[in-house]
This record gives C-alpha cells, sequence and structure tokens, in this order.
C-alpha cells in the first residue's frame, strides 16, 4: 500500500466501535481486530513511534488493503471478530485461532442411553457435557458415574424388538455388578432412566442434589430395616464425598461463577479461567497469549473470557476477574472483588496464571541455558575467540547444470532464525561450478550486509570441502571481511572440519555437540537449498509448458505464473481473468489449449 493511498483511508477510518481487517498483496485475509475507535486502533499500527514488536512490524508490512465493520457495542465486535478468526483463521491472529478438541461425555440419545467420552460435538447425537480441562479429569467424573449407578457399556442396539427375540446376552458386567442386564430384560427402562437422570447432575456439577437423594434414600431404607439397601447408600455417599474432596471446595454459597485473570508478562499475557459450581471448581484453564494487535490488558481479557466461557457453553452471570473487562455480555455482571471469598477465588485464579508464567520463562532461561553451553563447546571445538552466537552457513545446488540455485540458514542461539533464511539464484556463473557460485552468493550476501551496516555473524559455515571453503575465503578476501569472521568448512564425506590454510582437518570429537550442532546447520542449509531448486526446476518446467501455445513466450508465461501462481489455476480462470493479463485473443487461445489438456 503506498503511503498516500494509506493516509487517505486511515482518514476516512470511522471513530465507532467494530471490526477491522488486514489484507495482503495477494487478498487473503491475515488478521483480524476489534477497537473501541476504528479509526484509532489502525492509526496505531501505522505509527513509527509506537514501539513494535518484531511480529508486528512484519504484520504492518504485509498490509495491503485495509477494510472494517462498524457495529452498535464494542461486545458486537468482540463476537463478530470471534467469529471472522474461527472462520477465516488468519495467519497473525493467535488467541482465537486454537482448535485443540477437548473431551466431553455424552449422554447417547437411545433406548437404555450409553454414558461415553468423545472429543467430537456432534449435534444431534445425545447430552453433552464439558468439556472438561483434562482426560484425567473427564475420567474423574465417569467413573464416579459408574461405580454410583449401573449405566451399561456394551453398544447393543437394545430395542424391544431385540429384547424380546432375545438376540443378547449378558456379559461379564452383569456379574460383576456393574450392569442390572436391560439386554435381557432383567432391567426396566423407567428402572434404568432413574439412574440417567441421578447421573445427569453428577456431570452438570450439581454434587448436592444427588447427596441430598442418597441421605434421603439411606434413612428411608434404613427405618424400614433394610439395612442392606441402606449401607448401598451409605457407600455411596462416601464415595460421593471422596470426589468433592479432589475438587477445591470454597464456600457450598457460592455457585454458578466464572473467574478470569490475566497475569502480564515480557511477550507474553496468560490468562486462567475456572467455573465454579456449589463451591467447587468444576473447570480450570490457563492459556498463554502473544499479543500481536497492541490490545490493552482489559481488550485480552475480555477476548479470552469470551473464547473460553464460549467453550464451556458457560451461562453463568457473574464474572469475576483481577482487572476490568472491556466488553462483557449485556446480562453479564463482572466484578472485582475487594475482600471475602471472591476475592480468595480471583487471587487462586492469578495464582494459576503466574504459575503458567513462571513455568513458560523458566523453560525459556533452561533453552537459553543448554544453547549457551553448547555453543560454549562449539567455540572449544573450533578455537574461536568468541561465542559463535549468529552462525550462517552456505550451499549450493543443482542437477547436472540446471536451475543452479544456493541458499543461506542463520542460526542465533543454536536455533533456526527463520526470517533470516535467504535463497540466492545463481547469476553470473554458467554451467556446474560450485566453487565459483560459492564465491558470488558470499560476496553479496556480506556486501550487502555491509552496505547496509546490519550485523555480521559471528560464524560463517561452508557446506563443501576445501575447494569451496577457498572459494569462500576469496569472497571474504575481497570485500575486506576476512580474518574479521572465522570460516569453515565442513566436508559431506566423512563430516570432517576444515579451517583455511589447513590441509589437515580439526580433531573434534564424533560425539561433541557442539559438532552435532553444526551438522545440524548444514543438513538445514541443504534441505533449504533442495526446496529451492525443485521448486525453480518445477516452475521452469511450468513456463517450458505454457511456451507451448502459440503466442505465448516466456515472459508471458511468467507474467501468468506471477499473477495465477499455477497452471491449474490458470485453468479454473475465466477468459476474462485472463484477459487482465495479456490480451483477448491470447487469453482465448490459452483457455482454449488448456482445457484440451484435461
Amino acid at each position: 500500500m503506498q503511503e498516500e493511498e494509506r493516509k487517505e483511508q486511515l482518514n476516512n477510518l470511522p471513530e465507532s466501535p467494530g471490526v477491522y481487517r488486514y489484507y495482503n498483496d495477494k487478498q487473503v485475509l491475515i488478521y483480524v481486530g476489534k477497537a473501541k475507535n476504528i479509526k484509532k486502533r489502525v492509526a496505531s499500527y501505522f505509527n513509527i513511534s509506537n514501539n513494535h514488536n518484531r511480529k508486528t512490524k512484519k504484520l504492518v508490512s504485509e498490509i495491503h488493503r485495509i477494510e472494517y465493520t462498524v457495529s452498535n457495542t464494542e461486545f458486537d465486535a468482540l463476537l463478530l471478530e470471534n467469529n471472522l478468526i474461527k472462520e477465516n483463521q488468519p495467519k497473525y491472529n493467535i488467541l482465537l485461532k486454537d482448535d485443540k478438541t477437548f473431551p466431553y461425555l455424552c449422554i447417547l440419545k437411545e433406548r437404555f442411553p450409553r454414558i461415553i467420552s468423545t472429543r467430537k460435538f456432534i449435534a444431534g447425537q445425545g447430552e453433552y457435557f464439558g468439556p472438561f480441562s483434562s482426560v484425567g479429569a473427564m475420567k474423574n467424573v465417569l467413573e464416579l458415574v459408574r461405580k454410583l449407578y449401573t449405566i451399561r457399556t456394551c453398544t447393543f442396539n437394545l430395542s424391544q424388538e431385540n429384547i424380546a427375540e432375545k438376540k443378547f446376552k449378558v456379559c461379564l458386567e452383569y456379574h460383576l455388578g456393574n450392569c442390572k442386564g436391560p439386554c435381557e430384560n432383567l432391567q426396566t427402562e423407567e428402572n434404568y432412566l432413574d439412574d440417567i437422570k441421578q447421573a445427569r447432575h453428577i456431570l452438570k456439577g450439581n454434587l448436592a442434589i444427588v447427596q441430598n437423594y442418597f441421605e434421603t434414600q439411606m434413612n428411608v431404607f434404613a427405618n424400614n430395616l433394610d439395612y442392606e439397601k441402606a449401607q448401598l447408600h451409605k457407600d455411596r455417599l462416601t464415595l460421593l464425598e471422596k470426589f468433592k474432596t479432589k475438587s477445591l471446595v470454597v464456600n457450598k454459597a457460592l455457585t454458578n461463577i466464572d473467574v478470569v485473570t490475566l497475569v502480564a508478562g515480557e511477550a507474553n499475557a496468560y490468562v486462567n479461567y475456572l467455573q465454579i459450581i456449589e463451591g467447587s471448581i468444576v473447570y480450570s484453564k490457563t492459556i498463554a497469549i502473544q499479543n500481536l494487535g497492541n490490545e490493552t490488558a482489559e481488550e485480552i481479557i475480555s477476548t479470552a473470557a469470551q473464547q473460553l466461557r464460549e467453550a464451556v457453553k458457560s451461562e453463568n452471570k457473574l464474572l469475576l476477574s483481577n482487572i476490568p473487562l472491556a466488553y462483557t455480555e449485556p446480562a453479564v455482571e463482572n466484578i472485582i472483588p475487594e475482600i471475602g471469598d471472591k476475592k480468595k477465588l480471583v487471587a487462586l485464579s492469578a495464582k494459576n496464571a503466574l504459575e503458567l508464567k513462571k513455568e513458560k520463562e523458566m523453560s525459556k532461561l533452561a533453552r537459553k541455558s543448554r544453547n549457551f553451553e553448547v555453543l560454549d563447546i562449539l567455540q572449544k571445538d573450533l578455537l574461536l575467540k568468541t561465542l559463535p552466537v549468529v552462525i550462517e552457513c552456505f550451499d549450493n545446488s543443482n542437477l547436472q547444470g540446471s536451475s543452479p540455485v544456493a541458499s543461506m540458514v542463520r542460526f542465533v542461539d543454536a536455533k533456526p532464525d527463520k526470517n533470516g533464511y535467504r535463497h540466492f539464484n545463481i547469476k553470473t556463473v554458467e554451467g556446474p561450478n560450485d566453487f565459483a557460485s560459492m564465491k558470488e552468493i558470499v560476496t553479496r550476501r556480506y556486501r550487502r550486509l555491509i552496505d547496509e551496516n546490519k550485523q555480521l555473524p559471528d560464524l560463517i559455515v561452508i557446506d563443501g570441502g576445501k575447494g569451496q571453503l577457498s572459494s569462500a575465503v576469496e569472497a571474504m578476501q575481497e570485500i575486506g571481511i576476512y580474518g574479521r569472521i572465522p570460516v569453515i568448512g565442513i566436508a559431506k564425506r566423512l563430516e570432517e572440519i576444515f579451517t583455511p590454510g589447513d590441509t589437515l582437518p580439526l580433531l573434534i570429537n564424533k560425539k561433541s555437540v557442539g559438532l552435532r550442532l553444526l551438522q545440524q546447520i548444514r543438513d538445514e542449509a541443504h534441505r533449504f537449498a533442495i526446496t529451492f531448486h525443485r521448486l525453480k526446476r518445477s516452475k521452469k518446467n511450468t513456463v517450458s509448458t505454457l511456451e507451448e501455445i502459440e503466442g505465448v513466450g516466456s515472459t508471458t508465461a511468467e507474467k501468468l505464473l506471477k499473477h495465477f501462481k499455477s497452471i491449474k489455476k490458470i485453468k479454473e480462470a475465466s477468459i476474462e481473468e485472463i484477459a487482465t493479463v495479456v490480451s483477448a485473443p491470447i487469453a482465448e487461445r490459452i483457455k482454449n489449449w488448456l482445457t484440451k489438456m484435461e
């Protein structure tokens, strides 16, 4: 997008709540955002005084077109943003993009319904409960239900006709007392559905109803001197109590409450969500969020709360938090409690968010520490004066001299820095000459870094033996950086490391983690070069195919491919669409020729 065009578009944006959408030059939706004031929010992306992170800068560099939709309220904007992200999965949206499926329990719609665990939500299959925060939590509930009630686990079709025709026999579960044998008509449907009714309360988290029922039944049987059945209900009460102790019981008066808290980190925000029923935490989820769109903490927690409440299908009208939400549903009350049990709940939620923050940061520090140890060993292996924090590795690729290309990969702190990877088309070398090609790409790479006053690497690695290494050294000497940056060659055959001027390879322990890092970098450079080479060969073949059409030369073929990306898309395009790139008669000829190819 040109600067003047951008300024004009920004000036025309409304100062209203709504959703804005960014598209790249291929008209692909890359980001969806919401705002109280669309004009101010979008303008903030292009304000150079804002200290944007690297990913936001990358997002801004790709924006080609801006669209927006005005909404009546900020919450309407939140819902619209949510739907657009789910539908389009823009690459720069992270928060609502997670399509991980959570475990559910489902009472199936069938005669003598079973209770199953599933990760698929199929409308009409049955009555779903959940999702559960983990498989373990789900299994605990299912185990309790099966201990308290005799719910069948078989998959028989227990229709009246099948049972009347005695198609089934009781299984081991019947003999173990886990099933009452409805398959042989040993249990009535009415009696079975009574158990399902009680199980439904447990699945909903309404344990008090079940507890009261068991206590009442126990007293009835005890008064009737039926001590065996009274003991059975007492045992069930004990099981229920044990289950309740696994959940944190805060205060039985606290029910139908959601809690959401946010703890900010350096690059991420950490949000925890709790759902409370009858004083017990029935669901807990903590997520890490990268803030790519410059949203405030209040906006981030609002979006997270909406997503998490939607995931568990919460209809709770009270939402506790540690900071005020920017948007809430009209019927939902957001409170920041200052005292009492509600304050303790918020503190507990914040503690969960803080724990994830600590875990992520400790993990990051541990990785950095391990990477530092590897680089330290590599420095000693290669006898380097400084730690090789930034390593760049070059590789050539050609097939019998056709489509010669080269690649460079960049590793920072012993990890791939894929934004620093580069492909090179060989420009000055004819035929299969790896030495001359290596000299060309090393010259081009570091002359450009010097001209642009950018950081030079701490170590240069050449994929090849003495010949390629010597070519790289020549290039570095001509540029004037030889002696400033250490350079080595890694030969493919025996994994030997060569340094300039030495006829013998360096002696490095084959089990050294430093050597393994070099091999990893070399393999990555080779993979990157091969991938590019295949792509170029494929494109060359495609251009050749188009050149078979009368009136289409290589320039026209390349122009068509640049616009449509592939022959398949050209074939799918109409004559009018093709005519936007070439003349109408040529467009008609291309369309007819490609149609005949089918």
